[in-house]
C-alpha cells in the first residue's frame, strides 16, 4: 500500500468537520417526524425505600397528555433491563442479578430511579402533568459509600439479600502470592480511591421511538455506540425477535462507553409509540442526565506490592472494593474484573492476587467510562510503584528499569494471564524525561519558589489491554454512477472514522475521496456490527475495510481485463478507472459497475488476541501555596501504537483522553450526602476541565508495530485516558513529599485539599 495524501499513516484531515461545524450535524433531538409526542420522566426523590402510585388520573386527564405509563402498565409487556456481565464468582456460584424494571415497581434504589413515564403535546404538559401524580414515598436509610456498604450494620440496598456484597471475584493465585510476600524484604502499601465520575459528553442522550402496525417493526433512532448490540438487549426486554426492530443511530456528540448501554427510557418510548401509534420522543437534559446516565471508575483499592533486597518484584496483591450502584449495569460487573487483568501493568510481576468485590450502594449504577477498568488498574499500579520507590529507597527511575518486562522477553504471560505481544517499555519512559527535560527540573523547582510555588515532576508507564478477540464486518460497494458505499458496524461517536476508513479505500482503490459514503448507524442497511468500545473501531474494522477493498479492486480488474484484453497484473487503479499501466488505455469503475449490474467487495478479518498499546506520560506540576490550585505545567506523551492511521487524528484522541484523566485527577467529584443525595447534580456544581486547565501537550510515537493485529495496529482511543491520572497525580505526591514529607492524596486534588496538607505541614514545622 502506498503513502500516498490518503493512505495508511496520512495525516488526512478529518472530512466530517465541515458539516458538523456549520450546524449541518444532524442528532437524535434534529429527528422530528410529523405528529411527534413528548415524553418525560417521573423520577424517585429518595435514595432508597418503598413506594405507591395512589393516582394518576389527575396526570391522564391532564391538558396535552396522550399516556401515563407506571409498573403495573408494563409489567406484562417489558422484561427487566438485563446485566451481560454476571460471570461466575471466585467459589464458583453464580451472580445474581437482582431485576432492574424499565420504571420501578415497588422499591427504589438512587435518586432519579424511573416511577412513571408521561407523554404528551409538549414537554411543558408533560412536567406539568408529572406533577399531579400521586406517590406515597416511604424513605429508608441509604448508603452511598461502597466501603461504607460493607460495614456490619450498613443500611442493605437490596434487604432480602442480607449483604451489599453483589459478588466477589478472583484473578491471580492467592496461595502462591501470599507465599511470596512473606519472603519479601520489604512490602510497600496504598490505599487509594477512584473517584466516581459522571459523563458530560455534549450531547445528552436521547430516543426517539416509531413503530409501524403493517410490519410490526420498532425503529428507535438514539445517539448509541452500536445499534446492533443495542437492538439484541432491546429485542429481549421487549420480547420479540430483533428483526422486528431498526435502531437508527445520527450524529452522536460524544459517547466515552455511557451510550453502549440500553437504558429504561429506550423500551419504554417504544412501547409508548406502539400504543399510541405516533412517534414519541425523549430528551435528557443536563442535571437529568446526572440523574440517569451510569456512571464510571469508583472503586476503593488497598494494593501491596512484596520487594526482594533488591528492589526486584516479587509479588502484587490487591483488595478492590467496586461500587456497583443500585443494580447491576448491563456489563457493570465486567469492568472491574477486566481491568483487574491488566494490574501487573509493565512490571515482570511473578505472581499476584486481586480480590474484587463488587458492592451495591443506593446510587447510580457504575458501567463502563473511557478505558474502563483498564486507567483503574494503571493508575493503582503505578501510584503503588512510586510508592515502592520511597519504602526501598530506590529512585522510581530506577526502580521502574529494574522491574520493566524487556523487550527480548516478548511475548509475555503475565500473572494475570495476559500475554503481551511486543513493548519496549525503558525506550519510551527515557524518551518522555529527555522531552520533558527531566533532569532540569532542579532549576525549575527553584524558579517555582521564587515566585512562592511548590513545583513537582512525576510520569506514568502504562499498558492496556483493548480492540478485544473478534472481527467487525465491511462491506465496500459500487453503484453505477462509480459511488462507492462503505457499510460497516463500527459507530462514530466523533472520533472520525469517515475519515479514517476513507483514507484507506481511496489510496487502495485509487479514487477521489469524495467519492465515498460511509455507512453506520442503520441495523437495516448494515447486516452486522459490534459498535464502538474498547478502541476496537480501527484495530478491528479497517483490516476488514482494506480486505473489503481488495476484494472489491480484483472483481474490477478481473472484469476489465476482459474489456480491454489485458492480463490483470498489467492493470492499475487511477481516478475511479481501471488502466492499462503505462498507457491512456482504460475503462471507468462506473462503466464495469454498470455491466454487472453494480459491485462489491466484503472483508471481515478475525482477531485472536487484543492489542498492547503502551506509552510513558510525564508532567511537571505547580501548586500555589496560598490557594492550593494546581497548574499542570508542562505534558509530555511518548506513546507506542504499533502501526499509526492517521496521526492527527490518533493525536486528538489522546488529547481528550488526557483532559478526561487531568480532569479525574484535580477537577471531578461526585458527591452523595448521607440520604442518597447528588449534590453535586450539575455543572455548577461538578467540575470539568476547561481549555485554560491544560497545557499545551507534547506528543510523540516509539512504535512497535501489534503482531496480534493483521495491519499492526493498536488501539488508540482510550488511551490517553490510561496514563493520565497516574502521571498527574504522581507528581503531586512528588511535590508533596518533596515539600511537606506527605506521599499520599486522593483523586481528585483539589485547592481546599492541597491548601490544608500544605497548611498543617507549615505548622508541624513551625
Amino acid at each position: 500500500m502506498t503513502m500516498a495524501k490518503f493512505g495508511l499513516g496520512a495525516s488526512t484531515l478529518r472530512i466530517e468537520d465541515e458539516a458538523l461545524v456549520t450546524g449541518q450535524g444532524r442528532y437524535t433531538d434534529d429527528v422530528v417526524p410529523e405528529g411527534t409526542l413528548c415524553a418525560v420522566l417521573l423520577r424517585s426523590p429518595i435514595a432508597a425505600g418503598s413506594f405507591t402510585v395512589k393516582d394518576v388520573e389527575a396526570a391522564r386527564n391532564a391538558p396535552g397528555v396522550h399516556l401515563v405509563l407506571t409498573y403495573a402498565d408494563i409489567a406484562e409487556e417489558l422484561d427487566p433491563l438485563p446485566c451481560r456481565a454476571a460471570m461466575k464468582q471466585e467459589d464458583g456460584s453464580p451472580t445474581v442479578v437482582p431485576p432492574r424494571y424499565a420504571l420501578a415497581k415497588e422499591e427504589v434504589h438512587h435518586v432519579g430511579d424511573p416511577v412513571a413515564l408521561i407523554v404528551a403535546d409538549t414537554v411543558a404538559q408533560a412536567n406539568d402533568a408529572a406533577e399531579l401524580i400521586d406517590v406515597d414515598w416511604q424513605q429508608r436509610d441509604s448508603v452511598a459509600d461502597a466501603a461504607a456498604a460493607l460495614e456490619d450494620g450498613a443500611p442493605l440496598v437490596w434487604p432480602d439479600r442480607g449483604t451489599n456484597l453483589a459478588f466477589r471475584y478472583a484473578v491471580g493465585d492467592s496461595a502462591a502470592t501470599d507465599e511470596a510476600f512473606a519472603k519479601a524484604d520489604k512490602v510497600a502499601k496504598l490505599e487509594l480511591v477512584n473517584n466516581r465520575l459522571v459523563t458530560n459528553y455534549l450531547e445528552c442522550r436521547g430516543s426517539l421511538a416509531q413503530y409501524d402496525e403493517a410490519s410490526g417493526r420498532h425503529t428507535l433512532t438514539a445517539g448509541t455506540q452500536g445499534g446492533h448490540g443495542v437492538r439484541g438487549v432491546l429485542a429481549e426486554i421487549l420480547k420479540v425477535d430483533e428483526d422486528k426492530i431498526r435502531v437508527v443511530t445520527p450524529d452522536v456528540g460524544g459517547g466515552f462507553g455511557t451510550k453502549i448501554f440500553v437504558y429504561p427510557e429506550y423500551p419504554l418510548v417504544m412501547t409508548a409509540a406502539k400504543r399510541l401509534g405516533r412517534p414519541v420522543k425523549w430528551i435528557s437534559g443536563r442535571s437529568e442526565a446526572f440523574m440517569s446516565d451510569s456512571q464510571g471508575r469508583d472503586n476503593v483499592t488497598t494494593a501491596e506490592l512484596a520487594m526482594d533486597a533488591d528492589g526486584k518484584f516479587l509479588a502484587l496483591r490487591v483488595d478492590l472494593k467496586a461500587n456497583m450502584g443500585g443494580y447491576l449495569a448491563q456489563f457493570g460487573p465486567y469492568i472491574p474484573f477486566v481491568g483487574t487483568t491488566m494490574a501487573p501493568g509493565v512490571y515482570d510481576i511473578p505472581v499476584m492476587y486481586v480480590a474484587i468485590k463488587g458492592v451495591f450502594t443506593n446510587t447510580l449504577p457504575v458501567d463502563a467510562y473511557r478505558g474502563a477498568g483498564r486507567p483503574e488498574a494503571a493508575y493503582t499500579i503505578e501510584r503503588l510503584v512510586d510508592e515502592a520507590a520511597r519504602t526501598a529507597g530506590v529512585d522510581r527511575i530506577e526502580l521502574r528499569r529494574r522491574n520493566f518486562i524487556k523487550p527480548d522477553e516478548m511475548p509475555y504471560k503475565t500473572a494475570a494471564g495476559r500475554t503481551y505481544d511486543t513493548g519496549e517499555f525503558d525506550g519510551h519512559m527515557t524518551r518522555a524525561m529527555e522531552v520533558l527535560d527531566w533532569d532540569g527540573f532542579a532549576a525549575r523547582e527553584r524558579e517555582s519558589a521564587a515566585k512562592g510555588a511548590l513545583r513537582g515532576i512525576g510520569l506514568a508507564t502504562y499498558i492496556e489491554a483493548c480492540a478485544f478477540p473478534g472481527s467487525e464486518r465491511a462491506e465496500v460497494e459500487l453503484s453505477a454512477d462509480g459511488k462507492m458505499t462503505l457499510l460497516i458496524g463500527t459507530q462514530t461517536n466523533g472520533q472520525g472514522h469517515a475519515t479514517a476508513y476513507t483514507q484507506i479505500i481511496a489510496d487502495r482503490l485509487g479514487v477521489d475521496p469524495s467519492t465515498i459514503e460511509v455507512i453506520q448507524g442503520d441495523t437495516d442497511r448494515v447486516k452486522t456490527g459490534g459498535g464502538t468500545g474498547g478502541s476496537r473501531s480501527i484495530p478491528l474494522g479497517l483490516p476488514s475495510v482494506d480486505a473489503a477493498s481488495s476484494e472489491l479492486g480484483e472483481k474490477l480488474k478481473a472484469l476489465a481485463s476482459d474489456k480491454l484484453e489485458a492480463a490483470a497484473d498489467d492493470l492499475e487503479f487511477a481516478g475511479g478507472a481501471v488502466r492499462i499501466v503505462g498507457t491512456d488505455r482504460s475503462v471507468t469503475f462506473a462503466e464495469l459497475a454498470a455491466d454487472a449490474g453494480g459491485l462489491s467487495g466484503a472483508g471481515e478479518v478475525k482477531q485472536a488476541e487484543p492489542t498492547f498499546p503502551n506509552g510513558t506520560h510525564a508532567c511537571e506540576v505547580e501548586i500555589d501555596r496560598a490557594t492550593g490550585k494546581v497548574v499542570v505545567e508542562r505534558y509530555v506523551i511518548v506513546d507506542d501504537f504499533g502501526v499509526p492511521v492517521n496521526p492527527v487524528l490518533l493525536e486528538g484522541q489522546v488529547h481528550g483522553g488526557i483532559v478526561q484523566g487531568i480532569g479525574q485527577a484535580l477537577y471531578e467529584r461526585t458527591v452523595y450526602d448521607e440520604e442518597g443525595q447528588l449534590l453535586s447534580a450539575s455543572l455548577l456544581d461538578y467540575a470539568v476541565p476547561r481549555a485554560d486547565d491544560v497545557p499545551f501537550f507534547h506528543f510523540e510515537m516509539r512504535n512497535v508495530p501489534s503482531k496480534h493485529n493483521a495491519m499492526g495496529i493498536k488501539g488508540a482511543g482510550e488511551a490517553g485516558s490510561i496514563g493520565s491520572c497516574g502521571a498527574v497525580m504522581n507528581a503531586i505526591c512528588d511535590t508533596l513529599w518533596r515539600n511537606c514529607g506527605v506521599a499520599h492524596v486522593d483523586m481528585p486534588a483539589t485547592p481546599d485539599v492541597l491548601w490544608r496538607i500544605m497548611h498543617e505541614a507549615s505548622q508541624k514545622a513551625a
